[in-house]
């Protein structure tokens, strides 16, 4: 049986000693320790997938792992040989993993995710950007000429694609400073931006509000944060 591992914790962690994780029925979560590191894992089912259950199950004891201390979790999937591999790993990287520890101790994740209110984001180039407002007087006084039409809609949708730079650096200008690191994540079609934020928790308060500012300042802007999180970002457990 291969094993399922979920983060790493010191080594004087405790677990409620029924708390299960991943696989139809549950496994029980169990710790493989190697010098003052603890894994949390427990034996990998036979064909694992991404179901909610499992993912639930996944998350669920890396937050309650996270209830007393620090916890480096790793993503859902991670899965190695045997309990021995695990030590080993553990025992070899020993130095790196306390490093992570105290990086990420008494801090957790927001992750944020940026998008345009397209119609806002018109219009407020159009605002920004006088040419453009000049061309669109002069267009609405064009009886008729559907091309010139078509042609500065598709000058003001590349005037908005450009906005979506300098309003993605306005994100992270505004909410960096109430952060301790920021770590960019996958683009996405329809996305201008994936942003993740370790924030110390007695400061949480000071990130959302000024998360709150920025919506109240920038209505074109529709920044959907998530969080507190496990700092999964913030972990390097390879």
């Amino acid at each position: 049986m291969t094993t399922y591992v979920y983060g790493i914790t010191p080594a004087d962690r405790k677990l409620p000693d029924d708390i299960e994780g991943v696989g139809d029925p549950p496994r029980p979560v169990r710790a493989v320790r190697s010098g003052d590191l603890v894994a949390l894992c427990s034996d990998a089912p036979a064909e694992l997938r991404p179901r909610r259950s499992d993912l639930l199950a996944h998350q669920h004891v890396v937050i309650e792992a996270a209830k007393d201390g620090a916890v480096l979790p790793l993503r859902f999937g991670g899965i190695s040989p045997d309990d021995e591999t695990v030590a080993a790993i553990l025992e070899k990287r020993h130095d790196l993993y306390l490093e992570g520890l105290e990086k990420v101790a008494g801090r957790d994740e927001f992750n944020v995710k940026v998008y345009h209110d397209e119609e806002a984001a018109r219009q407020v180039v159009l605002a920004d950007e006088p040419d453009l407002m000049s061309r669109h007087a002069a267009d609405r006084d064009v009886d008729g000429d559907r091309q010139d039409t078509a042609a500065f809609g598709e000058l003001v949708d590349r005037a908005v694609s450009e906005r979506g730079k300098s309003d993605v650096a306005l994100v992270e200008q505004v909410l960096a400073p109430h952060a301790v690191a920021v770590a960019h994540g996958p683009e996405a079609a329809g996305r201008l931006a994936d942003l993740s934020f370790l924030v110390e928790r007695e400061r949480r308060h000071e990130f959302e509000e000024a998360l709150r500012g920025l919506h109240q300042e920038h209505a074109h802007l529709r920044a959907q944060a998530t969080g507190p999180l496990p700092p999964y970002s913030f972990v390097e457990t390879d």
